[in-house]
């Protein structure tokens, strides 16, 4: 059997003023054929799980075209035309297919498109035709549509918040797709959108009440006939009309028992909706918390300036309180080319008097001056070989350098945004983020999974930014009305 494998891969925040344009995937966002081997089939992302699952299979699996940035705001119609247009033509140029094993995130927004990710399926399954089985594994994050969902034969979704079971699904959703190419079983799928919004610092599925949602969804993917069900997160900076929490079920051959099951499943989420909500601690409140301890470090998740949610990573909140408190030594990361530049240029040893952060007109906080001695320059690059957060093996921070400032805090100062989701993006660079009292991760689950094994204590801090946790910050303009918690809403039935 032949399968193909492509997809574009993106987590779009439309409160981003910063968008996913030609440029920014033209600046090693996208990778094809051979190249998409090389890079991802022996990570731990869904891509690793097709290549292995299609190599154990006896599946002839040839890979397309793949793009993915960082997340920012939403496609340009110009990339987005541009990618998915490419995209297709060599898919049905390298047709007929027996399966198709796409890659997508769920939650993508194009200027013109609100529902990118069912465009994309939409469009693929134009190409192949209906009786060619396609599959996707959605990031938890996903806002799913009845449109995604109706051009897919196999929707699945991440079980885990960190993404530490990305392979895993992978390799599960090219079994089903292989066993349906087969004849050898009948996926019939069913969606329940819930008018329902759960709080970011809520969705660690180690944690109530998700990790009891999780388990709900496997009790009742472990019915006779069932193929999966799957409860997901939803993505609340992207404002559109699928935007929230949703219930997918698979059934073999049954779409009524699979109904059945999303909505079960659904219901049991809605019993816990209020749980699902949060309020979390100031920027002074956190830093009180931190100093307090006897010993550290503490992790301090700064969730406005959640690089993994499409915040720029530059944001100086908590750096500024605690340079203003002076608190014990703490280590960030921080995304500012330009006082990357200066400390390269100036080179290691030299003093440096520079004004950090806060560079963009959606960063949060104000540039900070800052006297220091350059201790490392970089390239940037760095390898994380474990499961993290993602799955994602090879990062790019472009040229970096660390920053020992006079008051004792540490600051890796780099040219490209990455996730704080690897413990090896300071370990790379000389920096071992255990020696520290506090250390700043931008972000509020994907760093769990790297700075999870360190830390003394983790705290979510309620920080500005286009990521923050408090949704009554943003402006919505296509979200659906009623959705809780905005307004009194009913469980569909």
């Amino acid at each position: 059997m032949r399968f193909a494998t492509c997809g574009l891969f993106h987590e779009a925040n439309t409160f981003s003023p910063l968008r996913a344009d030609r440029r920014m995937f033209e600046r090693g966002g996208v990778t094809r054929g051979q190249e998409i081997v090389e890079e991802y089939a022996n990570s731990s992302t869904a891509l690793g799980g097709y290549f292995s699952a299609a190599e154990r299979l006896g599946v002839d699996l040839e890979s397309i075209l793949f793009a993915f940035v960082t997340p920012a705001g939403p496609f340009t119609e110009d990339a987005f035309e541009w990618l998915l247009g490419e995209m297709l033509v060599e898919l049905e140029a390298r047709g007929p297919w027996d399966g198709v094993l796409l890659n997508i995130h769920g939650a993508a927004v194009a200027e013109h498109v609100l529902d990118a990710d069912g465009e994309i399926a939409a469009r693929v399954r134009q190409v192949v035709g209906p009786d060619v089985p396609v599959g996707a594994v959605l990031d938890m994050h996903a806002n799913i549509s009845q449109r995604l969902v109706d051009a897919l034969t196999v929707t699945l979704v991440y079980e885990t918040n960190p993404h530490v079971d990305v392979r895993e699904q992978g390799v599960r959703c090219a079994e089903l797709i292989a066993a349906t190419a087969r004849g050898e079983i009948r996926p019939r799928q069913a969606l329940v959108q819930l008018p329902l919004v759960v709080n970011i610092a809520r969705q660690d599925t180690s944690e109530q009440p998700m990790a009891a949602l999780v388990a709900r969804a496997r009790e009742l993917g472990d019915r006779p006939g069932m193929l999966s069900v799957r409860v997901s997160e939803g993505f609340p900076y992207a404002d559109v009309p699928h935007m929230g929490m949703s219930c997918v079920a698979i059934h073999d051959g049954d779409e009524f028992e699979a109904a059945v099951a999303a909505q079960e499943l659904a219901g049991y989420v809605w019993k816990h909706r209020a749980e699902l909500q949060a309020r979390e601690r100031t920027v002074d409140e956190a830093l009180d918390l931190a100093a307090g301890e006897p010993a550290g470090p503490v992790v301090l998740l700064d969730v406005g300036d959640n690089i993994g949610g499409g915040a720029p990573g530059d944001s100086t909140v908590i750096l500024d309180a605690a340079l203003r408190r002076g608190v014990p030594p703490l280590v960030q990361t921080l995304w500012d080319p330009d006082s990357a530049r200066q400390c390269i240029e100036a080179g290691e040893g030299a003093e440096v008097h520079l004004r950090v952060g806060a560079k963009h007109v959606h960063s949060a906080g104000r540039p900070v001056p800052v006297h220091g001695t350059v201790r490392t320059v970089s390239d940037g690059r760095f390898e994380e070989p474990t499961a993290t957060h993602g799955g994602f093996r090879f990062f790019d921070q472009g040229p970096t350098a660390v920053l020992d400032t006079v008051d004792g805090h540490t600051l890796v100062i780099g040219s490209k945004a990455v996730m704080n989701s690897s413990l090896q993006q300071l370990l790379s660079v000389g920096v071992d983020p255990a020696r520290y009292h506090i250390v700043v991760a931008k972000g509020v689950n994907s760093p769990r999974a790297a700075y999870g094994a360190i830390a003394r204590l983790m705290l979510v801090v309620d920080t500005d930014g286009v990521t923050a946790m408090n949704l009554d910050r943003f402006t919505y303009r296509h979200r659906r009305k009623p959705l809780y918690p905005f307004e009194a809403a009913e469980f569909p039935e």
